[in-house]
């Protein structure tokens, strides 16, 4: 039962924003409305809205939450996060929000935490680590109930977390400390060797491969899997035909960029390049086409992530599909282990690899 201080102090605030609108009225006030509405004391409609419903009737649960959908009651959630230690957000930092994949994993995973009265907040962190680690410290603040990483880069403020075995969960990229923290996302070394076989059972010779970020852990695992295929036919890939412009984060502007490269190096035609992303894939394209050269035709392009735009607007690109939609399932698994202290390592999602036209 709220004792009668706190009550006081609440009819007080209740006479001092009469004038305002509802949708500008103050929470405390607005609790009153609703324990008026539904005929119950505040204490009881308080317990109600909070869950604590063991000595209110089912009807009298049922009177509250009728008021709280009339009056478009929002309790503020500070109080119930600092009594559990959480609150109902989930923090989904992600590395580049331009990229459509990135976007639509999001989306999923909004999705799925929603449809467990879970709250979303969405950050990019430009691949940037004191982006990165500026976000991880507001979240914590914000008593975020766990973290998901989607695209995580080394950052000292993630390893002190890691360390102190807080929640979180690594999308699409393994951790850059610890690879055996809990992990969804894709096989990205069986994904790297079936890019190859597609150039080697087509008997398109390699010309090189176009990677983005040099810490990400999916990017390494495709190409060394790409790689080793390779070699393994007898075909392989020198160091200098694996390019990244490590200075642009573009992912397109560093595919348009590495093609005059790859060409200097490997003038004959037909060939293929494989491009460790989608965008780069789209950059390389346009920069082959002002050189008047088809593709495909003379060159063959294969990216990664099969991202929703690509029907519409890459009918020429072979793509690795990563399976957007189920991500958001998968992540709301994993956390569920996690804060029920189960044993969480890895979900592995199926991909496949869309060859076009």
């Amino acid at each position: 039962m709220a004792c009668k201080g706190t009550q006081n102090r609440a009819r007080q605030n209740a006479h001092a924003h009469a004038g305002r609108s509802k949708m500008t009225s103050d929470p405390a006030a607005s609790l009153i409305q609703v324990a008026a509405r539904a005929g119950v004391s505040i204490a009881t409609a308080s317990r109600v809205i909070n869950g604590i419903a063991n000595r209110a009737s089912a009807a009298t649960a049922a009177r509250v939450h009728e008021a709280v959908a009339e009056l478009g009651y929002r309790p503020i959630s500070v109080g119930r996060a600092l009594r559990h230690g959480r609150s109902r957000l989930v923090a989904l930092l992600a590395a580049n929000l331009a990229n459509p994949t990135m976007a639509a994993i999001a989306a999923s995973v909004e999705a799925a935490l929603r449809r467990e009265g879970l709250i979303m907040v969405l950050c990019d962190t430009h691949e940037r680590p004191k982006v990165q680690d500026e976000y991880l410290l507001e979240m914590r603040a914000q008593l975020a109930c766990a973290t998901v990483l989607l695209g995580a880069v080394p950052s000292p403020q993630l390893a002190a977390m890691e360390a102190a075995n807080e929640t979180l969960l690594f999308v699409n990229r393994r951790s850059p400390h610890d690879p055996t923290r809990p992990f969804v996302g894709i096989d990205n070394i069986s994904a790297g060797r079936e890019v190859a076989t597609f150039f080697l059972d087509r008997n398109i010779p390699v010309a090189g491969a176009i990677q983005g970020s040099l810490g990400s852990s999916a990017t390494a695992d495709r190409l060394t899997a790409f790689r080793a295929r390779l070699a393994a036919a007898g075909q392989k890939l020198a160091d200098s035909h694996v390019v990244s412009i490590a200075d642009d984060l573009d992912h397109m502007v560093i595919g348009y960029r590495s093609v005059d490269a790859l060409l200097a190096q490997t003038p004959a035609r037909p060939c293929g390049i494989f491009c460790l992303s989608d965008l780069i894939a789209y950059g390389a394209h346009r920069r082959l086409t002002e050189h008047g050269i088809a593709v495909p035709g003379e060159v063959c392009l294969v990216g990664f992530d099969d991202n929703p735009l690509n029907d519409w607007v890459a009918p020429w690109l072979s793509s690795v599909r990563v399976p957007y939609a189920a991500f958001g399932a998968a992540v709301v698994q994993v956390l569920r282990d996690l804060w029920a202290g189960e044993p969480a390592s890895a979900r592995i999602l199926p991909h496949a690899l869309v060859a076009r036209p």
